[in-house]
């Protein structure tokens, strides 16, 4: 017995989203033998682009059930059945935060039906519902709206039971009880976590840390982890008895301190994680006539950088991003205009220069800082008053020291170059 699902949520954070429309079709592998189509009032606010995106508001929700009213009725449309959804994972997710609110450990199989058209339909050109359905002639109405989806991955589903004749693939995709799902104390673990930016260390029975890692979404990345199914993940979920974590809010020192902590205190399962520096850079020289050249060439220790890279190809890609962006003069990259090549260094290149990059913090008010001198990384901290940043008296007192290396300078140098919010404060000694 399979319940085909479709979920409509609110959108926000992860792990804060609620249902707003939820539609099941019990299908016993022939026909529906139930249904359950419903709004349902998710006591929050919808994100404007999911009110576009579906034609929900907030207004059409008012009188609708809340979730504890509907509740039990899932719970028995979806009893001794597979659940069955495109991108399973998403809407199962969502179905058991509900539950959980509810103080209910709800438990079902799954089956998704991207992983399922991924095998048997291999030659589309798209796995998603729109553009799948579409390229098969399934009729399709209603997008985006739970009804509509569940009826469009029903037909879809039929439809991939029929190519599967021999019924291997159905079997092997069907997820065992534990895959994808958490014991009732991964759950406490992942509720406890914030979904902000900064460091999640995973620890032993000992206390010992066997694995940390960065993120923009400390409570996703750990539940990510929780719910993989490679080698590594089944030894973290195996082994993990409680995960702490530390807040950065700006990404950038997230990178630094994953750098510097994994060099120091080599968490088993990191493996060799750290990086060890950078090979290639963009260089400043002069040609036969003194003009100046940006040319893309092996690190050799020199420091006249516009920016480090790991390899040569990505070098020689940034460099024609740049021609092409700033108009630089022919192949050879010949620059003209002296403000240009300051332009570019002021923007891009960390060398020789002293320096503190700003972003944002852990909480409104507060400015993330790194403190850059001689263009050796000398720490981080985090300021509330611009006379703290100002001073250089006073932010050097207030940063965590970190020894700059070769990997520190990459990931400065490569952030700069993905990141156009992060804002450079020049020092004057």
């Amino acid at each position: 017995m399979f319940a085909i699902l479709d979920i409509e949520s609110t959108g926000g954070k992860y792990n804060e989203e609620g249902i707003m429309e939820i539609a099941i079709h019990k299908f016993d592998g022939h026909k529906v033998v139930d249904k359950f189509i419903s709004l349902i009032n998710p006591e929050r606010e919808i994100q404007p682009f999911v009110s576009n995106l579906t034609g929900i508001n907030n207004k059409m929700l008012r009188s609708a059930p809340k979730f504890h009213e509907v509740a039990k009725r899932i719970v028995e449309i979806t009893e001794n059945a597979v659940l069955v959804a495109h991108n399973a994972q998403f809407d199962y997710r969502i179905l058991r935060t509900e539950f959980r609110r509810l103080g209910f450990d709800y438990q079902r199989k799954t089956l998704c039906t991207v992983d399922l058209s991924k095998k048997l339909i291999p030659e589309a050109e798209s796995h998603s519902l729109g553009k799948l359905v579409r390229s098969l002639g399934i009729a399709v109405s209603d997008r985006h709206r739970a009804n509509g989806d569940a009826l469009a991955t029903l037909k879809l589903f039929k439809l991939l039971l029929a190519k599967d004749s021999d019924k291997e693939i159905v079997t092997s995709v069907i997820k065992l009880e534990s895959l994808g799902e958490l014991s009732p104390r991964q759950l406490d673990i992942v509720e406890e976590l914030p979904s902000e930016t900064g460091l999640y260390y995973m620890h032993n029975k000992d206390g010992e840390i066997i694995y940390l890692g960065k993120t923009k979404n400390i409570k996703k990345r750990v539940n990510q982890h929780f719910t993989n199914v490679g080698h590594i993940a089944r030894k973290l979920q195996k082994e993990t008895k409680k995960v702490t974590y530390e807040q950065t809010g700006s990404e950038l020192i997230a990178l630094l301190k994953e750098h510097h902590e994994v060099k120091q205190k080599r968490p088993i399962y990191n493996g060799n994680g750290a990086i060890k520096g950078f090979s290639y850079g963009i260089y400043l020289v002069q040609d036969e006539n003194g003009k100046p050249l940006l040319v893309p060439q092996k690190a050799n220790g020199q420091t006249n950088r516009l920016s480090s890279f790991s390899n040569g190809k990505s070098c020689k890609n940034f460099l024609q991003k740049l021609i092409l962006e700033k108009g630089l003069h022919d192949n050879k990259t010949q620059l003209n205009k002296l403000e240009t090549i300051n332009d570019l260094f002021q923007k891009y290149s960390t060398s020789d220069r002293d320096l503190v990059l700003l972003e944002r913090g852990r909480e409104l008010g507060e400015q993330a800082a790194v403190l850059i001198k001689n263009g050796v990384l000398q720490g981080f901290g985090f300021t509330e008053l611009n006379h703290q940043i100002n001073n250089i008296h006073i932010l050097e007192s207030l940063i965590t020291p970190m020894q700059g290396d070769l990997g520190t300078t990459h990931i400065i140098e490569s952030y700069l170059r993905r990141n156009t919010r992060i804002k450079l404060l020049e020092l004057n000694n």
